[in-house]
């Protein structure tokens, strides 16, 4: 299968990954994905409900699908994923432009 490269710009990725055990705290999990994203490189914001990343499509997909990864190798038996792209297909979406900061 082919990349899904949706443009040649930068987006918006939010992800929320909700793990599922029956033994281990949900919050340690949730870590590991963010740990995943922090060492990553990529730009992103940690919010109480998602985490935001701006980059081209793929590598963010890359990033999520190792976050997700990361969660069930910390023992999570399962996990929702939630996904919210914002993309142009003329030009970069950015933090900036969503004035993050007010």
């Amino acid at each position: 299968m082919n990349s899904i490269n949706m443009t040649g710009h930068d987006i918006s990725l939010g992800i929320q990954i909700i793990p599922k055990s029956k033994t281990l705290d949900t919050y340690q999990l949730v870590d590991a994905a963010i740990d995943v994203i922090q060492t990553s490189g990529v730009p992103h914001l940690i919010t109480p409900f998602e985490t935001v990343m701006q980059g081209r499509y793929d590598d963010l997909m890359q990033i999520a699908n190792e976050a997700q990864k990361a969660v069930l190798d910390a023992g999570a038996d399962e996990c929702l994923v939630y996904f919210r792209i914002h993309y142009r297909k003329d030009s970069d979406v950015t933090f900036a432009e969503k004035r993050l900061d007010r």
